[in-house]
């Protein structure tokens, strides 16, 4: 019978533990920025004018920066720095362009140059 119980409790505690901790997460802290987003995406530059309705841009994170893969032959853009503006949103900072990039969990919205490049997007989830 000690036994038993012992097994209940353990299991018990177990579940307890399990469920009180993953719920305490602040979405910022994990990287629910990264993923697919789908909507209207665009890049030119002196050769290139591509315009998508229905694209795609596949964000990742590597170190503190972020890289962005866009659909459609469009060029990616990466090693964006960004911070974090609120608990569920990040701002691309510093000098490598010039623009915005905003993500939030559902949006992606990019309004980027970088070398005589341009990229927009207008995505969500």
């Amino acid at each position: 019978m000690k036994l038993m119980l012992k097994s209940i409790a353990v299991l018990l505690l177990a579940a307890f533990a399990f469920t009180s901790c993953s719920k305490d997460t602040d979405p910022a802290d994990v990287d629910v920025f990264a993923g697919t987003f789908r909507g209207s995406i665009s890049y030119k530059d002196s050769e290139k004018d591509i315009k998508q309705a229905n694209g795609s841009v596949f964000v990742t994170k590597v170190g503190t920066r972020y890289d962005f893969r866009f659909s459609d032959g469009i060029p990616d853009l990466t090693g964006v720095q960004f911070e974090k503006k609120d608990a569920n949103t990040m701002v691309s900072v510093g000098s490598d362009g010039t623009g915005i990039i905003t993500i939030t969990k559902d949006r992606l919205n990019i309004g980027f140059t970088r070398a005589g490049r341009a990229w927009t997007a207008d995505c969500g989830r």
